[in-house]
């Protein structure tokens, strides 16, 4: 038997396989995903089983052996090196690249120990020695203190008997020495869950007839050993998650776990407690401000059977579960489940393949699908779930479009337009909370001359500074930064200002206007501490503060039943991005932001402030019509060739030199042309951000119906630019993106 083996992980230029023969001794441990040790050169080097095989790949004779299969050493599970394998062909990454990303425990992390003093020796005799011990006129305290306590509890913790009971080690140790207590040392896993609340796992969920229609649909599959990819299309308030809650129940019943996908950080918090007030101990959750003893003690506990579920974005997908039965993705539309690093994977497409791998049913969850997840379903591929209502019959919530063009005519230059100012004011007499959303962060104020519209740009990316309260002008993708400027560097002029829309900026006016409100504000600096979303989120939901306002991390998945009115201060700005899908993600935001008000028994009032009150994204959203906007948005997709109704491959370059980017980018292009001249080929140009930090950025899109043929183009490039020298004298790095979620 030869295993192709993937050598050392941490060093790219060995991105490829090396066959090693298994010898007998190791046949049953040399399985693929299992580490190994192999010689290399004059040195012993580690790596990884990823397939086997009995057909020598090269001449037999200079084969050499696996040397062993480390005991202590953990094994990654079969199905995450296969996952790898298929990430690294259909997202256009190196193996190892695809590899880090799967495997669980990037860093290892020293174990956290857990030390207990046990008596070891008969109660009878410990009393004894304790009577003797305190007939001595010059005893030690403390040590009285812990033969006290080990005479009644037999054991007692090492860090209750030194911190609670002021027990110094020395005293333990005297102790051990003379064999009258022992000390037992074990594995503690560090547990990032705080428990709050009892749990209800006793207790039936009562479902609606909507969901209990769901979940049997489910359940009879499950029944049959049918294992099938699910699209719950339910409206904001129908109570997907209790859905979500039955699904999960049937697969651990069967003694597999369940993996739970949320698109933010900003999300764990009242997700975890869900499923914590239910499923208790067995949750566990896996996000990025973690520190990394947590999240690799998270992975372990998974591994050793300690927790059945993991919640968590993105990365929570390669939980190493023995035996994982159900995935749920939660708000599947979300953007946040495209990767931006190599591989650009997309968490659904992926969930489905290792779904496919460990025999898993997948749900996915929305009040907005999107429209690849809806297309699947309407064409069979996924099984449609339909909830139409919000639980107990609440109504949603009443939406009115505010023409901001016709507030500006009438004199208000204000960022409440009078509706919601009128809104504002009732909901803050009448106590009930208010959420204010708008798609921006900070200040996030540009300057720009008024005199010849010149805008203050980063001298080393292509894109405007932006004023923060600090007085200075900072780029966000390089982190370069400089004073504030009194005169236009273009032609002098002293009319030069900023344009500030960011949520710190309407925090300072909401302020000023209502001196006597309670307003939380959440954004990215708000939320920067590990506990920083909770903390914000927390303190809403027990009504410290009258008026949340936020980014897009405020308007999903979350469920406050006093909200009864929802602003949206800025429609228009997902619309005027650069990326096909700015309808789709301006449809999406403003649904679900409409579905924060109104979840508990008083209704709830929705205003849209925008400048483009005619676009069918955002009258379909005020209707919360999905069927409307997905027609609509189904029908240019298809014109245009824009997935899900073809595919797209973008091929990302950069390079220091314009000019020579510019040459390289012309020369792939025709390669590209040449390898097949049939698919629809765009020329290169400029990114949508064209430098950044000194690194010029070009792009070229392929388009195409079959997404294979899309991969053959990318493993055409990768050939040539491996094999061709004319192409290494442009000095370019070359990335590929397919499908991608946003501009480049």
């Amino acid at each position: 038997m030869y295993a192709d083996i993937i050598i050392d992980i941490s060093r790219n230029e060995l991105d490829k396989t090396f066959q090693y023969r298994v010898p007998e001794t190791l046949a049953c441990a040399a399985v693929p995903g299992a580490p190994v040790v192999v010689p290399f050169g004059s040195r012993k080097i580690s790596g990884f089983i990823v397939g086997l095989s009995e057909t020598p790949k090269i001449d037999e004779s200079r084969i050499k052996d696996i040397l062993s299969v480390p005991e202590k050493s953990e094994k990654v599970e079969g199905h995450l090196i296969a996952l790898a394998a298929w990430m690294a062909e259909h997202y256009g990454s190196t193996l190892n690249q695809a590899l880090k990303t799967v495997l669980p425990i990037k860093k290892k992390e020293a174990p956290k120990q857990k030390k207990t003093i046990v008596l070891n020796v008969p109660l009878e005799k410990a009393k004894a020695e304790y009577i003797d011990f305190v007939s001595r006129k010059r005893h030690s305290v403390p040590k009285e203190r812990l033969f006290s306590a080990i005479l009644e509890n037999n054991m007692i913790p090492w860090d209750f008997a030194v911190q609670k009971l002021a027990i110094p080690s020395t005293a333990i140790r005297d102790l051990e020495k003379k064999a009258i207590v022992r000390i037992e040392t074990s594995r503690d896993y560090r547990n990032p869950v705080k428990a709050e609340g009892q749990t209800n796992a006793a207790g039936n969920i009562i479902l609606n007839e909507e969901q209990e229609k769901a979940y049997n649909a489910f359940a009879s599959d499950w029944d049959e050993g049918l294992r099938k990819t699910y699209l719950l299309y339910g409206v904001t308030g129908s109570g997907k998650t209790e859905v979500y809650i039955r699904m999960i129940e049937k697969a651990l019943s069967e003694g597999r776990q369940a993996i739970v996908l949320i698109p933010e950080i900003a999300l764990t918090y009242q997700t975890l407690m869900r499923f914590y007030s239910r499923f208790g101990d067995k949750v566990s959750v896996i996000h990025s401000r973690l520190t990394p003893g947590e999240r690799t003690d998270q992975f372990d506990r998974a591994k050793a059977g300690e927790i059945s579920i993991m919640i968590g974005p993105r990365s929570a997908l390669f939980t190493p579960f023995p035996d994982t039965g159900i995935i749920i993705i939660d708000e599947e539309q979300e953007n946040a489940y495209k990767s931006e690093q190599a591989p650009r994977y997309h968490a659904r497409e992926t969930a489905e393949k290792l779904a496919s791998l460990t025999g898993s049913a997948l749900v996915l969850g929305s009040a907005t699908p999107s429209l690849e997840a809806m297309a699947k379903a309407k064409a069979g591929e996924y099984t449609l779930l339909t909830m139409e209502h919000r639980v107990s019959e609440r109504p949603l919530a009443k939406a009115t479009v505010v023409d901001m063009r016709e507030e500006l005519k009438k004199g208000n230059r204000s960022v409440l337009s009078r509706p919601l100012e009128a809104a504002l004011n009732d909901r803050l007499a009448r106590h009930e909370q208010a959420m204010l959303f708008l798609n921006r962060r900070g200040m996030m104020g540009f300057i720009s001359c008024r005199s010849c519209g010149a805008v203050i740009k980063c001298p080393h990316c292509d894109v405007s500074l932006s004023l923060h309260r600090d007085g200075r002008l900072h780029c966000h993708y390089c982190g370069y930064s400089q004073e504030n400027v009194k005169a236009c560097p273009a032609c002098g002029s002293k009319y030069i200002g900023s344009f500030k829309a960011g949520t710190e900026k309407v925090e300072e006016f909401l302020q000023q206007k209502y001196p006597a409100a309670r307003i939380l504000r959440m954004d990215a600096d708000t939320t920067k501490g590990k506990e920083g979303h909770e903390a914000i989120l927390s303190a809403f939901a027990n009504r410290e503060a009258d008026i949340l306002l936020g980014t897009q991390m405020i308007v999903k998945g979350h469920d406050f039943a006093d909200v009864t009115l929802m602003g949206i201060l800025a429609a228009d700005m997902s619309l005027n991005a650069s990326d096909f899908r700015s309808g789709e993600r301006t449809f999406d935001l403003l649904t679900q932001a409409a579905g924060r008000a109104g979840r508990g028994t008083s209704p709830g009032e929705v205003i849209i402030q925008t400048y483009q009150p005619e676009n069918y994204a955002i009258a379909a959203a005020a209707a919360q019509d999905y069927e409307r906007f997905f027609k609509e948005e189904s029908s240019f997709r298809r014109l245009m060739k824009y997935p899900p109704y073809s595919h797209m491959l973008q091929v990302q370059l950069l390079g220091a030199d314009r000019q020579k980017l510019a040459a390289g980018a012309q020369a792939l292009y025709g390669l590209m042309a040449a390898s097949d001249a049939t698919l629809f080929l765009m020329k290169p140009t400029d990114a949508r951000i064209a430098k950044i930090n000194d690194v010029y950025r070009m792009v070229i899109y392929a388009k195409d119906d079959d997404y294979e043929r899309l991969v053959a183009l990318k493993d055409a490039v990768v050939v040539s630019l491996q094999e061709r020298r004319e192409l290494a004298r442009y000095g370019m790095t070359v990335f590929f993106d397919f499908d991608p979620m946003g501009g480049f």
